[in-house]
């Protein structure tokens, strides 16, 4: 793959300033060719996204192509802004639909955020069919002088997309959450969680031996091996938990509360820097964990609650 110089001193992280510094990033990549944007994060954050370009020398319009991990909002929301100024979106052939047409991913966001959905996530319009490229699994994106491998990494979501530049992988959210150092934990919203996915995608990632990982949620880390082996085994321990709660038959209600405290004492025993536990929480809310979960255990492994209560 050629173009390979390091990603890190060539990468501009951008704080969209999600609700608190330091929750979502996107990831300017200057080019020969023009820059190019990983991530957009939400419509709601535009204009942080906007300064943070600005800073660099850079207008919305300036941007060639849009690569985005998954149609999650806080991943893409802002995607059709940076479309209208004239950028191709790079995304995944099961989410390029709903970015042409985005009104049923809104639906159902909205069931979930109700009357939050504009606060947290703005506007979504859809984005004409000729701006979008719909990707291949290890299809290689030549941008100017530089080579992007997309490798399709389910598990998070069935149309989840890593991006591999050299020894560096920007990985969305199959990477998981990690803020400041801290630990690093597994974002488990609904609709389409599943782990052995997730594990199997975690090992895809793990083969391509990076030395950096781009964490949308949140920046670089050179851990790579250490970071990818913890995130396993802590996916599987927090969908443990899940499982173990729901064959105990807790009440919905109760168990995000009971999840609530597991995910704060995990955190406060795992290096969770001072005053972070916030900006966890942002990231990765512990209600749509359980709501991920719990849809995952009661759809995909039904057999595993079956008789459990009684």
């Amino acid at each position: 793959m050629t173009g390979t110089t390091d990603a890190r001193n060539r990468v501009r992280v951008l704080d969209l300033h999600f609700k608190a510094p330091g929750t979502i990033a996107s990831f300017l990549l200057p080019t020969s060719g023009g820059p190019i944007l990983i991530e957009t994060g939400p419509e709601s954050t535009y204009d942080s996204l906007v300064r943070g370009l600005k800073r660099e020398g850079l207008n919305p319009g300036d941007i060639t192509r849009v690569l985005v991990t998954h149609i999650h909002l806080d991943h893409s929301g802002a995607a059709w802004r940076l479309a209208r100024e004239g950028a191709e979106i790079c995304v995944h052939p099961v989410g390029a639909p709903h970015m042409a047409d985005p009104s049923k991913l809104m639906a159902s966001a909205k069931k979930i955020y109700g009357e939050k959905m504009d606060e947290l996530w703005g506007r979504v319009e859809g984005i004409p069919e000729g701006r979008i490229h719909v990707l291949q699994d290890r299809e290689v994106l030549r941008c100017g002088d530089i080579e992007i491998e997309a490798l399709f990494t389910p598990g998070h979501a069935t149309h989840h997309v890593a991006y591999r530049l050299g020894d560096s992988v920007f990985t969305g959210d199959v990477a998981g959450v990690r803020l400041e150092g801290g630990p690093v934990i597994p974002p488990c919203p609904p609709p389409d969680i599943n782990i052995e996915d997730w594990l199997a995608s975690i090992e895809r990632i793990r083969r391509v031996q990076p030395r950096v990982l781009f964490l949308t949620h949140f920046g670089p880390y050179t851990d790579a091996e250490g970071h990818l082996g913890r995130l396993a085994r802590n996916l599987q321990l927090f969908s443990g938990w899940i499982r173990n709660r729901l064959r105990e038959d807790a009440e919905d209600l109760s168990l995000v509360r009971q999840f609530e405290a597991y995910t704060q004492g995990f955190l406060d025993g795992n290096g969770l820097a001072e005053g972070r536990t916030r900006e966890y929480e942002i990231a990765n809310p512990a209600y749509m964990s359980v709501a991920g979960l719990t849809r995952y255990w009661r759809k995909v492994h039904p057999e595993s609650l079956a008789g459990a209560a009684g």
